[in-house]
């Protein structure tokens, strides 16, 4: 009888698993739970948990409880490509301004969204909203001083002591959004004509900016977990000078690759020996699924990291508000923040400082890393279901998108054109290079739930892959 009833909770945790009602990463029932809901004893529960860890199912964290495990067998990993070291001249293609006039950087179905807004954004809008009716007449006749509030640089620094980063609000200048702080920093470190090494897949957004400011682009081979490969950085640098290194070290865009503490220690060693500036770009820092992950510049001993970054990732891209920490050229920054953007939007910066002070964003944070979790699950889970079974993707464990390798004869430019009468828009692997690479690469966004309309565009795409591959 003992072993009926051991059975049983197994069975019924595992149905769970297979019928996708408990996806990868999602944290299952506790053991007292589980004992109320089942009628049975502590042992028996431990007893079965024992069986499916076994089985490759669940996973224990210690102090946590368990967790649904990602079966590897159904994901193989995209490849790690290899460009070629020579200096390159930017031109944007065409592709990207189609897709941002389509507002679809990170949406397979732009503006067709039904989800209501979180609480923690209805909050963050009331504390905007107060702060605009406080300051109407006295902050409207004003500029905004040049390293911006006082009040919301202290609030970001004390964000980065969470992660071990130890700032003052006098280290940080409030941007335009991240962008603007990249375009900043480039401005600042290089003058035209100069090379920038760039991880490769490159952000498409850095790649604009170093077509408008006729700088030249040196792709560095970047691995699809681990990031900007230090060794093919190193020997790039023998053959060409570099003015200045952009990189992602936290979920970058498009793979979602974490950069491993020890390779992040030889790319700073790499930019003291060879004196060039590591532009690092933390617009993702914040959102780890797991525990909170250190920045690059925790490591810069000699000044050369210049921190990036913004809300618009994290919190809303209806925020214009960035920072950038630019360390020995923070006076030259400030002097052309003034130039380029003058000053920054003081009602907005005090309604968002108010928001962070009373705890609103670490509670919007908590509720939106666990739903960017859940929303990869859905992603995954539909790809495996409705795409051909040879498909490579990532896993990020944060961020917001999973990079895709399809089959060698797709090329996803051609599938861009063929989705787009369908409605649904894709990001193509081709917007994040200046060669002739990742033709048949991909990047899908999790930041929407794979449900409903979003569910049939992936069946669609799917459907438009499984034709393409039998050709």
């Amino acid at each position: 009888m003992s072993d009926c009833i051991f059975q049983g909770v197994v069975d019924f945790i595992e149905a769970k698993i297979n019928q996708k009602l408990w996806l990868y990463g999602e944290k299952i029932p506790s053991i007292r739970t589980l004992v109320k809901e089942h009628q049975v004893s502590k042992n028996t529960v431990i007893r079965a948990l024992t069986e499916l860890e076994q089985k490759g199912l669940i996973s224990a964290k210690a102090k946590v409880g368990f967790f649904v495990s990602f079966q590897e067998k159904n994901n193989l990993l995209p490849n790690q490509l290899y460009p070629d070291f020579n200096p390159t001249k930017v031109a944007v293609p065409f592709l990207f301004y189609d897709i941002m006039y389509r507002s679809a950087a990170f949406d397979i179905l732009p503006k067709s969204s039904t989800e209501q807004a979180s609480k923690h954004l209805l909050e963050l809008n009331r504390h905007l909203g107060r702060a605009l009716k406080e300051s109407m007449h006295e902050k409207s006749m004003y500029y905004d001083s040049p390293l911006g509030s006082k009040a919301l640089r202290f609030q970001i620094s004390e964000r980065y002591r969470n992660r071990a980063l130890k700032l003052n609000a006098d280290d940080l200048c409030i941007t335009s959004g991240c962008q603007h702080a990249l375009f900043l920093a480039l401005l600042v470190t290089c003058e035209p004509g100069d090379n920038v090494a760039v991880e490769s897949p490159a952000f498409y957004g850095v790649v604009q900016l170093l077509e408008q400011l006729n700088l030249n682009i040196i792709e560095i081979s970047a691995s699809p977990t681990t990031g900007l490969d230090v060794n093919e950085l190193a020997n790039a640098i023998e053959q060409w000078p570099i003015k200045a290194c952009i990189v992602t070290p936290s979920f970058a865009t498009p793979s979602g690759a974490l950069m491993p503490d020890e390779n992040k220690q030889t790319l700073v060693a790499l930019a003291n020996e060879y004196d060039f500036a590591i532009i690092e770009d933390d617009i993702y820092g914040e959102l780890s699924f797991k525990e909170p992950v250190a920045p690059l510049k925790c490591l810069d001993r000699e000044s050369r990291v210049i921190l990036c970054s913004s809300f618009s990732k994290s919190l809303s891209r209806d925020l214009r508000i960035g920072w950038i920490a630019a360390g020995r050229w923070q006076q030259a920054v400030v002097r052309l923040k003034l130039t380029s953007q003058l000053a920054s939007s003081q009602t907005q910066q005090q309604g968002l400082t108010s928001f962070i002070s009373s705890g609103g964003y670490r509670k919007h944070l908590d509720y939106f890393k666990i739903k960017l979790a859940h929303q990869r699950n859905q992603l995954i889970d539909a790809i495996l279901k409705h795409w051909p079974a040879t498909i490579r993707f990532t896993v990020p464990e944060g961020g917001i998108a999973l990079w895709l390798e399809l089959d060698k004869n797709i090329d996803t430019a051609e599938l861009y054109l063929e989705a787009v009468k369908a409605n649904i828009v894709i990001t193509p692997g081709s917007l994040f290079t200046c060669s002739d690479y990742y033709r048949n690469f991909l990047r899908l966004s999790f930041n929407h739930p794979t449900v409903g309309k979003r569910l049939q565009a992936i069946k669609k795409l799917g459907a438009l892959l499984k034709l393409s591959s039998a050709n």
